[in-house]
């Protein structure tokens, strides 16, 4: 605790092995509050850069914490198709305003083994003629694969964009059964 009674703002993180390379995951007393794709040790320090300036606080490297045990079990899951959603508690401190409203929307509406058109999505926010809006909030998802942002396609049936790369779109929607599994 501060001198105020308030407890100081702690960022722990780890980095997991997964079927799409290394992922970083970060959380709070809150919850989980970020997941990094392609976690190899430059994007892993600028991602905690980005983290301690957000936040306020250096993240500490703590794979055994409490804070993190239960999302790294649902992630290892995850990856192995033995878990089809994710139930963690989540810290949405670093997404706001509209961009908030539509990742908890396709957390909750978007189920494992579906995809939903960026304008679809839109429409269930209130704003139908918001589908490049959903597209940016898609790319800012602090919180890829725990809020989905893969399952969000285009309206033609094309993949779109992914800031994890298109490859990694790809093989998280054959996970789920979306898409064919890569014949190499």
């Amino acid at each position: 605790m501060d001198s105020h009674g308030r407890y100081e703002r702690r960022v722990v993180w780890a980095v997991v092995e997964t079927g799409i390379g290394p992922l970083l995951l970060a959380a709070t007393r809150e919850g989980l509050v970020n997941v990094v794709f392609h976690a190899t040790d430059k994007v892993r320090d600028s991602a905690l850069e980005r983290l301690a300036s957000r936040l306020g606080t250096e993240p500490a490297e703590e794979p055994g914490s409490p804070l993190l045990t239960e999302a790294i079990r649902q992630v290892e899951a995850y990856f192995a198709g033995e878990r089809r959603d994710f139930d963690l508690p989540l810290d949405w401190s670093l997404i706001s305003g509209f961009h908030r409203e539509v990742l908890s929307e396709l957390a909750s509406g978007v189920p494992y083994g579906t995809v939903v058109g960026y304008g679809d999505l839109a429409g269930r926010v209130g704003r139908p003629e918001g589908a490049q809006a959903v597209g940016t909030a898609m790319g800012a998802n602090p919180l890829p694969v725990v809020v989905p942002c893969h399952r969000v396609v285009e309206r033609d049936g094309g993949i779109g964009g992914f800031g994890g790369g298109l490859e990694t779109k790809r093989r998280l929607l054959a996970l789920e059964g979306v898409l064919p599994e890569p014949l190499f």
